[in-house]
């Protein structure tokens, strides 16, 4: 299927690439069908394209690429809609975004995504993490390229 998107133009997205979140996302509750691409000058950045709006993309990264300690405590219904088999087809990735000039990661509601059925949900942790974790500007660089 192609999608048109403002950040990476028209993209062809294999139905085996597309990642479904039942629920959306927080404020983005009519999202439901992603796609996770990489960024080509940045290793540690990827970025979830959402399939209906062409105009939503989100940086995501491992949080444990920047908070080596980062362990994720959820209830267990949380991650119901995800039909893990086994914890270890869990992926969790959090948000990155720029507020000013300053780098932030959402380690307060990151996104957990069944690798095997491609299925994510938002969750809330159940440990206080901060919604805007700053991040030194020098550990990664996003960049505008579109």
């Amino acid at each position: 299927m192609d999608v048109h998107t403002t950040r990476f133009g028209t993209l062809s997205v294999p139905s085996q690439d597309e990642l479904f979140f039942p629920q959306g996302l927080i404020g983005l509750e009519d999202c439901f069908r992603w796609v996770v691409l990489t960024d080509s000058e940045n290793s540690a950045l990827g970025w979830l394209q959402s399939i209906e709006h062409g105009h939503i993309a989100l940086g995501v990264v491992s949080p444990r690429r920047f908070v080596s300690d980062y362990q994720l405590r959820v209830d267990r219904d949380e991650l119901r809609l995800l039909e893990l088999t086994t914890i270890h087809d869990a992926e969790v990735v959090v948000i990155a975004s720029r507020q000013e000039s300053d780098l932030t990661l959402n380690l307060r509601a990151p996104l957990v995504i069944n690798v095997q059925q491609r299925r994510g949900c938002q969750v809330v942790a159940k440990d206080t993490y901060p919604v805007r974790y700053p991040l030194a500007t020098q550990a990664i660089s996003l960049r505008r390229t579109a």
